[in-house]
This record gives structure tokens, C-alpha cells and sequence, in this order.
């Protein structure tokens, strides 16, 4: 059985770790190499609380695309980083997988075309959870009986973005199938700025960013004497490493980008 070649970018962080970790367990995948911003020609075993890889760490996606022989990099990075990642890879013919949220409308687009170009398959998804896909699609299935809605989604501190990706890839869903409006009052005021959250179509979204958290998000929807809420936990970044598997194996077969795991689920 040939095994699929894979380089990790964003090893030390928390979820490229528990990829290594999640790499390690498949006799399919084969970690080839990792691109990390330091540790330059160390081994992943070299590093302390890395699994006991021999793969290289690179610092120059170059070099690492050059020398590794990769078919798949899995990103998992900062939206600056991650763009200019899957830019390289596509251009190399290497399959990026990317959890990076963040990338603008035309960074999407632009990544689309190359892919096109190329004839290469690219998976981005704003979440790998099951869990949290089936969510986001019974969210949109909600909306067409409750189009007014909520979203709370809760992160750990350190995360960069608000509102997460999850959030945005849920509204966007939910603007599919409802009517746009604005919420509550028309005369509403909010005596401190930020206060009613981010809007979008109508719909307000609201960041927290505790430590402690990992990913969690709440759909709650309102009708007449009546409320709905879908939600949604990640307690362990595990949890996002069933949906990482099925890409690695989607991505092999696709010449187009995909734009959120639900397009992969039957």
C-alpha cells in the first residue's frame, strides 16, 4: 500500500502537534517533513513534546517542497502564513488541506483560480469537527422556520481571529436560506460600542476568548414562545482530527478547491 507523503506547517502548535500525533497513528500517511519558522534541519524527534519522527523541519517552503516529495501539506497556521503556504504548494503540485480561518473573499478566489490552473485538488475548512460541520448544516437547515438568530462561539485566548471561522461559515450558511434582516429593536442603541457584537446580514455574532476553552459554539434561534439552540464543543483537539483524515484522503482524489468539510460529507 503506498502511503500518502505529507508536510506538516505549524508543527509546534497545538494542532499541528496533535497532526503529527494523528499522522503517527495512520499506516497510510507518511510524514515527510515539516515547516516550521525555526529548528532548521532538526528532526521532529529532536524537538521536546514532538512525537518520535524522523522528519525534517524546514524553514524555507522552497527548499522543503524541492526536497521532501510531498503529496499533501496540511497548514495549520496564521491566515498571512497559511495563504502564502498554499500559494507555494499549488504551485509545487502539492494538495494543501488548511485549517487556517481568516483568508478574505479574495485570497479565496485567487486560491480557487490556481487550483483550477493547476488542476489540483486544495481542501480549506474552517473547522475539522464532525461535529461541528453537522452544526454549521443543521443551522441552515433551522433557519428556514427560525430566521431569527444568534451566534456565541467561544475560543481560547490565544486565538487570533473573531469572529471565528466556524461563526462566519455558519452565517453565510444561514443567509442561504433566509431573508436578510435586522435584528431586534429598530431603535436600538448600544450604550457601549461592540456591545450587540459583530453583524452580519442582520444576524449578530459574539466572541469570547477565555483560557481554558478550546472551540464551542451556540446557534440559538427565536420564534414566537419558543427558542432553538444548536451547539456544538470541541474539548480536546482531537476532535478535529477525524475531519483532517477524511480530507487527506478527499484531497487525493479532487482537481478543484472545497471551501468547508459539509462538501465532503454524503
Amino acid at each position: 500500500m503506498s502511503k500518502v507523503k505529507i508536510v506538516v506547517a505549524g508543527p509546534r502548535g497545538r494542532m499541528g502537534s496533535e497532526a503529527l500525533r494523528m499522522i503517527e497513528k495512520h499506516d497510510d500517511l507518511e510524514l515527510v517533513a515539516c515547516l516550521d519558522m525555526e529548528n532548521d534541519g532538526k528532526k521532529v524527534k529532536d524537538i521536546a513534546g514532538l512525537p518520535n519522527l524522523d522528519a525534517r523541519m524546514y524553514t524555507n517552503i522552497d527548499q522543503c517542497f524541492s526536497e521532501a516529495q510531498a503529496d499533501v501539506l496540511i497548514d495549520l497556521t496564521t491566515p498571512e502564513v497559511g495563504f502564502l503556504h498554499t500559494k507555494t504548494a499549488i504551485s509545487y503540485g502539492v494538495r494543501p488541506v488548511v485549517g487556517t480561518t481568516g483568508f478574505t473573499s479574495d485570497q479565496l478566489e485567487e486560491l480557487t483560480d490556481l487550483a483550477e490552473e493547476k488542476g489540483i485538488g486544495v481542501i480549506i475548512a474552517p473547522n475539522f469537527a464532525i461535529g461541528a460541520v453537522l452544526m454549521m448544516e443543521f443551522s441552515k437547515w433551522a433557519a428556514k422556520y427560525f430566521p431569527d438568530v444568534e451566534i456565541i462561539e467561544k475560543h481560547h485566548d490565544q486565538k487570533l481571529d473573531a469572529p471565528s471561522g466556524t461563526a462566519v461559515k455558519t452565517a453565510e450558511l444561514i443567509k442561504q436560506e433566509r431573508e436578510s434582516k435586522q435584528q431586534g429593536h429598530p431603535n436600538e442603541k448600544e450604550t457601549i460600542p461592540g456591545a450587540r457584537g459583530a453583524n452580519i446580514d442582520g444576524m449578530h455574532i459574539h466572541s469570547v476568548r477565555l483560557p481554558g476553552l478550546v472551540a464551542h459554539q451556540e446557534v440559538i434561534f427565536g420564534g414566537p414562545g419558543e427558542n432553538l439552540t444548536i451547539k456544538h464543543d470541541s474539548f480536546h483537539r482531537e476532535s478535529f482530527m477525524s475531519g483532517i483524515k477524511l480530507s487527506i484522503d478527499h484531497v487525493m482524489k479532487l482537481d478543484v478547491l472545497v471551501y468547508g468539510l459539509e462538501n465532503l460529507l454524503e
